[in-house]
């Protein structure tokens, strides 16, 4: 019965946070199998790489620090940071190769998806673990759900949010933003888990916490905001090159494009996301070098080509 109640209350908060955090990204939207992916490293192969990192470091620690408790201390604070953040970040940067991987709001959306996973597998062997009675189990399963699950989300999506920004700066940028971004994620990490290591601490501990989310909301809500100007500054000159109606634009870079009637309910989602995927491309396509930007250059074509026969065949039916 402790195993159920332990993976339910493991698995269900942080799918939900999961969904939450992709519908929030609502202009153009990560595709969910991809996001899922990244899920499941943080659930499975950042966990099983971490179990394995922390016991040989703390393993060689234990050569050097006799004190049972101090070891423990230490491989909490300062071991479990540097590891999980690592192998939480190693693919993240292979997803940060992907096309669709293409600013801020795309590095927090698959940067909180590995650490919710993390989180899951994390929250489950703690609950199984430590959970001896009914009331311990509930505490437990309150503080973890509230605070060590969303601090592993917080940490990476940080460091995604910095790969993000870098992925169409200059390469000055894009060397020092992950290495600031994966450092923030080790120190939101490392202040969470020193704080609740000591109980003169613990309050601090969930201040810090509650202040970090408010941050990230904030963060998260201005680059959701960066993906609607892009749109309606990238669509604008396809309205006036008459590749998209006038009226359209207002349209397609809002919560309007959403309800029916404005176009043909037969095309509006795959014209939303052929618009959408324009906009974006062609802010790609103007921060981007070399064999990249032949890419870019062969998708806008591309998509300019399919939104104005989309729109044709529509109104010849």
């Amino acid at each position: 019965m402790i195993y159920f109640a332990s993976a339910a209350a493991a698995i269900l908060p942080m799918l939900i946070y999961l969904i939450l955090i992709w519908r929030f990204d609502r202009y153009d939207r990560e595709p969910f199998g991809l996001v899922l992916l990244n899920y499941l490293w943080g659930a499975l192969g950042a966990i099983f790489f971490a179990i394995i990192g922390s016991g040989i470091i703390g393993a060689v620690l234990s050569y050097f620090i006799s004190s049972q408790l101090q070891l423990e201390h230490t491989e909490t604070i300062l071991i479990a940071p540097l590891v999980e953040e690592t192998t939480k970040g190693i693919f993240l940067l292979l997803t940060y190769m992907n096309k669709k991987f293409d600013n801020m709001t795309d590095g927090i959306v698959y940067g909180g998806a590995i650490g919710l996973g993390f989180g899951m597998t994390e929250n489950f062997l703690y609950f199984i673990a430590f959970g001896n009675t009914f009331n311990e189990w509930m505490t437990i399963v309150i503080i973890r759900t509230l605070f060590s699950g969303i601090m592993h989300c917080v940490s990476t999506a940080t460091f995604g949010a910095l790969l993000g920004y870098s992925k169409f700066k200059s390469i000055g940028y894009k060397i020092l933003l992950p290495i600031i971004g994966w450092i923030a994620a080790m120190f939101i990490h490392f202040a969470w888990n020193f704080t609740v290591s000591f109980e003169s601490t613990t309050l601090i501990g969930f201040i810090f916490m509650f202040f970090t989310v408010i941050i990230f909301i904030t963060v998260f809500s201005i680059a959701v905001l960066s993906e609607r100007r892009i749109i309606y500054h990238e669509l604008l000159e396809e309205v006036l090159n008459g590749v998209i109606p006038v009226e359209h634009l207002e349209i397609l870079n809002s919560s309007k494009r959403n309800k029916f009637g404005w176009v043909d309910e037969s095309i509006r989602k795959l014209y939303i996301r052929a618009a959408t995927t324009l906009a974006f491309r062609k802010m790609e396509l103007r921060n981007s070098f070399g064999s990249s930007r032949t890419f870019y250059e062969n998708d806008v074509e591309y998509y300019r080509s399919f939104i104005q026969n989309l729109l044709a065949q529509r109104q010849t039916n």
